[in-house]
């Protein structure tokens, strides 16, 4: 029996506004998260004075919190594979970190660790499943802007709840965290259950009637790129957990001035490349983000503690780190139409940097107060090592994202390439030319929405054509589709 939209309970009907409704409601909830994430377990300002008043010595409740947070980003994949299942895991990780954060405004105890592991565990868990939704609700075109505006709107949201940690009151500035915590918790209650895209696949399924192929495609073709990436993410973020531990203490004698200004480059690079990606390919601002970084840490090396080192030094390192953060998020979110399940994607990617983060912590531990040497040549080291990998990575990417603004773009022979294996897989599967151009915005990650838009043709001739497709190709999905092209694209190169 054909499932229009019209059989369709009232609740399941998307329209435009939902649409929009939704890709609304996911973007505001994870920015309110990520900000007390940030703010507070997340080497948060919050957590470092609450700790200052307390009776606790050293940086152990930091490093117990990253680890609890990579172990939750890296296991969320293996038992999330469902878009109800992403939203209850979300509504439940925002529920324990509630509780958990009221547990600081007790007198330090045992309890303050128990709290922060569970906290951040949790937190893990809804920062991977989070990206089902940065899917489903997210065109492949619009997920580095989607990506850099839930940067930006976090980086606010942690820069406000600092501020207020430091020049203030950190009971204060963890009471604000607390109510963004109820925020997203109220708009992780509004996100669907499911999608209509997944509902109207799972109809074109059950209208077929040729019996299923069982298909077994090679994973390996983009197993790589993502362990590539997570290499690269991992190697790069060592920086950072030596900011952390070695760059930022240094100059922690301006409050004030640290507060406010530590993250603005921050978000100054995420706005200007947000505004740019669109017009030109940012290939070459990695190499200009590395050279940032070297630059910033032999500085550190040579300058004293001054304002206007700080200034210098913060605004090459932080501004080098936000190309880098989007770059990998992007790359990320790109990926996700690659795999089933994009919460372990996701996790898995999101991990790395978590634990790039805890090993440059734990190297920057080891350094003792005021070896600004060995600091900037441990850095260094990586910068070089990152420089060796990016062509490669680069490489790899390029053969599967074919447009995107962080990669080279492909050759003109490359392009003609692709359009002939498009052409030979049109004739050998009979394809009609509506067919082939509904095939071909699929390839590009189009939504069927999106698709239904750029032809200017109904949702349901788009399932109509979707269903002929998937008979004549002998193909289930949406995934199997890519890897048939990905196939045939192989042969003919």
């Amino acid at each position: 029996m054909s499932v229009t939209i019209k059989n369709l309970p009232k609740s399941f009907r998307i329209g435009k506004p939902n649409f929009i409704n939704q890709k609304t409601l996911q973007l505001l909830g994870f920015s309110l998260f990520f900000g007390w994430l940030l703010a507070v377990p997340f080497e948060g300002q919050v957590l470092y004075q609450l700790v200052d008043q307390s009776t606790i010595e050293g940086t152990n409740h930091n490093m117990v919190a990253i680890l609890a947070h990579f172990l939750g980003l890296l296991i969320s994949g293996f038992f999330i594979k469902k878009q109800i299942v992403a939203k209850r895991t979300m509504i439940t990780a925002t529920l324990c970190c509630i509780v958990g954060s009221l547990v600081f405004f007790l007198p330090f105890s045992n309890f303050w660790y128990i709290a922060l592991t569970i906290s951040s565990f949790f937190a893990g868990l809804f920062v991977a499943s989070w990206g089902y939704f940065f899917k489903i609700y997210a065109s492949p075109r619009e997920r580095l802007r989607i990506a850099a505006d839930v940067i930006i709107c976090s980086n606010l949201i942690m820069i406000l709840i600092n501020v207020l940690a430091v020049n203030a009151s950190p009971m204060l500035a963890l009471a604000v965290a607390i109510t963004g915590l109820l925020g997203a918790l109220f708009l992780s209650f509004r996100l669907e259950d499911s999608s209509i895209e997944k509902r109207d696949e799972k109809a074109i399924e059950g209208e077929k009637t040729d019996k299923k192929v069982e298909v077994h495609p090679k994973k390996a073709a983009t197993v790589l790129p993502l362990l590539l990436l997570s290499l690269f993410i991992l190697i790069i973020t060592i920086n950072s957990g030596l900011m952390y531990q070695v760059v930022t203490p240094a100059f922690s004698h301006f409050p004030v001035l640290t507060s406010y200004y530590w993250a603005l480059p921050y978000i100054v690079a995420l706005l200007i490349l947000r505004k740019v990606a669109t017009k030109r390919n940012l290939a070459y601002i990695l190499y200009v983000a590395l050279a940032m970084i070297g630059i910033s840490y032999l500085l550190f090396m040579l300058l004293d503690s001054s304002i206007s080192s700080y200034l210098l030094i913060n605004t090459l390192m932080l501004g080098a780190f936000g190309v880098f953060d989007l770059f990998w998020w992007s790359i990320l979110g790109s990926l996700l139409e690659y795999y089933e399940n994009p919460v372990q994607v996701w996790g898995i990617g999101l991990s790395m940097n978590v634990l790039g983060i805890l090993l440059g912590g734990l190297v920057g531990n080891l350094i003792i107060d005021g070896a600004t040497f060995e600091a900037s040549i441990i850095a260094l080291v990586i910068v070089l090592t990152v420089i060796i990998i990016l062509p490669i990575l680069n490489n790899q990417m390029a053969r599967i994202l074919k447009s995107h603004a962080f990669l080279m773009t492909v050759s003109h022979q490359e392009e003609k390439k692709q359009d002939e294996a498009l052409l030979e897989l049109k004739e050998k599967k009979q394809l009609t030319e509506r067919e082939s151009e509904v095939v071909q915005l699929l390839l590009r990650g189009y939504t069927y929405k999106a698709i239904s838009k750029s032809l200017n043709i109904s949702d349901n001739t788009i399932k109509y054509h979707a269903k002929n497709i998937y008979q004549k190709l002998q193909i289930n999905s949406k995934m199997e589709l890519i890897k048939l092209f990905a196939k045939e694209e192989k042969e003919k190169l």
